[in-house]
């Protein structure tokens, strides 16, 4: 079945880096486009970027210069890397299969001193 499981939040000071990663199965995923999104508290999902099949990435404004998606199409693993964090980075970040409705669980990423 299609699964889609994202890891490596955590918390990081201001200014700070981190790596998510979302490993990917049930799919041909070198043909699936992949998009991350975010939570923060109280707050509805928003789109942060997504990647096409191709490579070809794409950011909202509010991050584009600081994170950059990626992916490995031989280990199924599409990644987020986040530079120069800020508090209002504070958020759940998800993993998506686009167009399909498959989401990962979520992993939550803390900016804060």
């Amino acid at each position: 079945q299609v699964r889609v499981v994202e890891s490596g939040g955590g918390l990081v000071q201001p200014g700070g880096s981190l790596r998510l990663s979302c490993t990917a199965s049930g799919f041909t995923f070198s043909a699936a486009a992949m998009g991350w999104y975010r939570q923060p508290p109280g707050k509805q999902r928003e789109l942060v970027g997504t990647i096409s099949s191709s490579g070809m990435p794409v950011y909202v404004r509010s991050v584009k210069g600081r994170f950059t998606i990626s992916r490995d199409n031989a280990k199924n693993i599409v990644s987020l890397q986040m530079n120069s964090l800020k508090p209002e980075d504070t958020a759940v970040y998800y993993c998506t299969y686009i167009g399909t409705g498959y989401w990962g669980q979520g992993t939550q990423v803390t900016v804060s001193s």
